[in-house]
Formats: structure tokens, sequence, C-alpha cells
């Protein structure tokens, strides 16, 4: 899911955020290095993605994210991990996903709910699949089906920040700020670098755990 974070990414979403689920459009601002700092060179991550390569090209970029020295690194390396989620297992998958998006567009939310079922019944583990029907039910304040495709992402990818961020927008909408905090948590953990989430964690800190003294 994507807070409300944009459709793929982060139930990224929506539940994702607004940027993290479920929809990748990543905006990268180009921000200069601060003066006397030195810039790291991040590592490229190979044009080509081939899939037999799929788990150890994730592993290395999830790698990458957490070592990125700027937002600009970072971006660019969420962009290729939201790259690889959002392959497709088959032609008939990719064409079920297009008309989807094309209906949530045309804010036909209910058809497109119906044409991600029709991917999961045929791929169930493509996650984005998962993932973007979560966000969809958050739209539509169906918070039990969201947490419940929630789940079935991060059993197939616990490191899908998306969906856990959308699992703390829904935990702190629902009033469970614990769950709430330790979900954002999780999800920082596998990206430092998510917008928004930061500053939810802070004042739910205070909120749940106090004030240091």
């Amino acid at each position: 899911m994507a807070v409300r974070f944009p459709f793929a990414h982060t139930l990224c979403l929506a539940l994702v955020l607004g940027t993290v689920g479920l929809a990748p459009a990543l905006a990268q601002d180009d921000a200069p290095a601060p003066p006397g700092k030195q810039q790291k060179k991040l590592p490229e991550a190979p044009a080509k993605l081939p899939k037999v390569d799929r788990t150890k090209n994730l592993d290395f970029l999830f790698g990458a994210l957490k070592a990125a020295p700027d937002e600009v690194s970072a971006k660019h390396v969420e962009a290729r991990i939201w790259a690889i989620w959002l392959q497709t297992p088959s032609d008939t998958a990719a064409l079920l996903m297009e008309r989807a998006r094309t209906a949530v567009d045309a804010q036909k939310i209910d058809i497109a709910i119906k044409l991600l079922d029709a991917v999961i019944k045929l791929r169930p583990d493509y996650i984005e699949a998962w993932n973007r029907r979560a966000t969809l039910y958050y739209m539509q304040n169906d918070y039990g089906r969201s947490l419940a495709d929630i789940q079935q992402v991060l059993i197939r990818e616990p490191r899908h920040f998306g969906a856990l961020a959308g699992l703390g927008m829904i935990m702190q909408e629902v009033g469970d700020d614990k769950r709430a905090l330790e979900a954002y948590r999780k999800a920082l953990a596998v990206n430092p670098h998510l917008e928004k989430i930061p500053e939810q964690v802070k004042a739910l800190t205070e909120k749940v755990e106090g004030r240091d003294i």
C-alpha cells in the first residue's frame, strides 16, 4: 500500500505512501550535497534485472537502499525495487493489471477490484496484485479486507515497505497507535527514506511511549 502514499508504492497507497503502497510514481528532487560533505557514490543497480536473479537483485537493492547517502540516490534505488515488484508473471496478468489501472483512473474502483481478483486467482504469487487491491479496499474504508491483503503481501515479502506503511496507516486510523508505531518502525528499518513516516513515528512515539525526561 502506499500514505496516502502512491498506488503501488507504498499500501504503499494509499496504503502504501503518497507515496508507502500502491502506485509507483516517485518524484525525485535534485538536492545538492551539503557543503563539506563528500558524496559517496552509490553502486548502480544493473540496467537489466534478469528474472532468474530476482531475489538476488532485491537483496542487493535493499542493501543499497539502506546505504543510500541522500534522498536522490534512495529514490533511484526505490524505483528499481518497485520495478521488480511490478514485473508481471504472465501476459494475461499484465493485461488484467493494465485494465485495473485504467478502471482506477476512471474512478471505477469496484471494477478494478474484480480485475485484481482475477489476477490473484490466476497468479496468487504476484505480490503487487495483493498490494494494489489492499490499497483499493483502503480507499473504500474497507479496512478488514485491506488488512487481509496486506498480510498476504507481507507473508510473501516481509520487506514490502509500502505494505508496512499502509498497515501503520490503518492501525493509526482505527486508534491502535501502538501497532501503528510498530508497523511504521518496521517500514523505516527497511527503507529509512520514506516520506512522512519519520514524522508519524516521532508523533506516535511521544504519544505511545511518552516524552523523554
